[in-house]
């Protein structure tokens, strides 16, 4: 069921290498696996939306890994990984040709749930979200569970990570290099980055190869982020100035996710327009076709 569909995010496309998704996966789990062919690589179809969708997934020994990658923490990991594996678990019966009425029980790979932060905000070195501290109404023992645990892969967090996995370490070797020239103002932050990692041996052949895709993705996570981050601050002035009403946080966080999807697809179309990324770019960005883009843009 492998697709090299290609993501918008440069962990994800990492993740699409068999030799790295099998490095990460044995830095995880205190294996030893060798040999990069017997990773099966999983994506869904389509994403829920630009911003809401499944970073990684493949099979090693009838291990389903779902791996997400995060710059912004997000509570609402559980019940996003629950509607992923649910349309891999549709896709991976179809594949094997199982039969959902029969008298069989299918055997289905056990899936494993894992986030990566490298957010600037300071979380925990490693964390627990559960799908039933969600639910409504607590019970003393939930009849639907899912688990996800998250890593902070920030610098001096997870070190014993870091130590067995060399393209986390080099990745985000080479976030916090687009962070510190971005910080001080550089003129092309995210070029002179991949050159210095490039000089530097940092995923060197992955940057080599990938040089193009990772600056169309970066500039866009980038000028997306940094328009956030206007955002958030204009808001917190509002809050000072009007003060807490009530309901108000509670409205912001239900439109949270709404607003991140919008926000980046209306970055993007701006990108487009004004030359920044083709249309090619844009597409595969966005997973969108060629007729729902030319509909965005007559939209905005």
């Amino acid at each position: 069921m492998e697709n090299q569909e290609v993501k918008s995010d440069v962990f994800s496309m990492l993740m699409q290498e068999k030799e790295y998704a099998l490095e990460v996966y044995n830095a995880l789990n205190g294996s030893n696996y060798k040999d990069p062919q017997m990773v099966d690589i999983f994506v869904l179809e389509r994403g829920i939306s630009l911003t809401i969708r499944n970073d990684a997934s493949f099979i090693v020994d009838m291990y389903l890994n779902l791996y997400e990658h995060q710059s912004t923490y997000n509570p609402n990991m559980p019940v996003r990984m629950l509607i992923y594996v649910g349309d891999l678990y549709k896709g991976y019966i179809k594949q094997i040709g199982a039969d959902l009425f029969g008298r069989r029980a299918i055997v289905l790979p056990t899936p494993k749930f894992v986030v990566f932060y490298n957010g600037v905000e300071k979380r925990p070195e490693r964390e627990t979200l559960r799908l039933s501290d969600m639910f409504a109404n607590k019970t003393q023992q939930a009849e639907l569970e899912l688990i996800c645990t998250v890593y902070n892969i920030n610098p001096g967090n997870n070190k014993n990570i870091f130590y067995n996995c060399s393209v986390l370490s080099q990745y985000t070797a080479f976030v916090e290099k687009v962070r510190e020239y971005n910080n001080v103002g550089m003129e092309k932050p995210i070029e002179s980055a991949i050159d210095f990692c490039i000089q530097h041996d940092i995923l060197r052949d992955f940057l080599v190869k990938n040089r193009e895709g990772v600056l169309r993705t970066m500039i866009l996570d980038m000028t997306f982020e940094a328009r956030e981050q206007m955002i958030k601050r204009d808001a917190r002035e509002e809050g000072r100035e009007e003060g807490r009403e009530e309901g108000r946080e509670e409205g912001r966080e239900e439109g949270r996710i709404e607003g991140r999807t919008q926000g980046k697809l209306e970055m993007l179309i701006e990108m487009l327009k004004s030359g920044v990324i083709t249309k090619e770019d844009a597409m595969l960005l966005s997973q969108k076709t060629e007729s729902e883009l030319n509909k965005l843009m007559e939209e905005m």
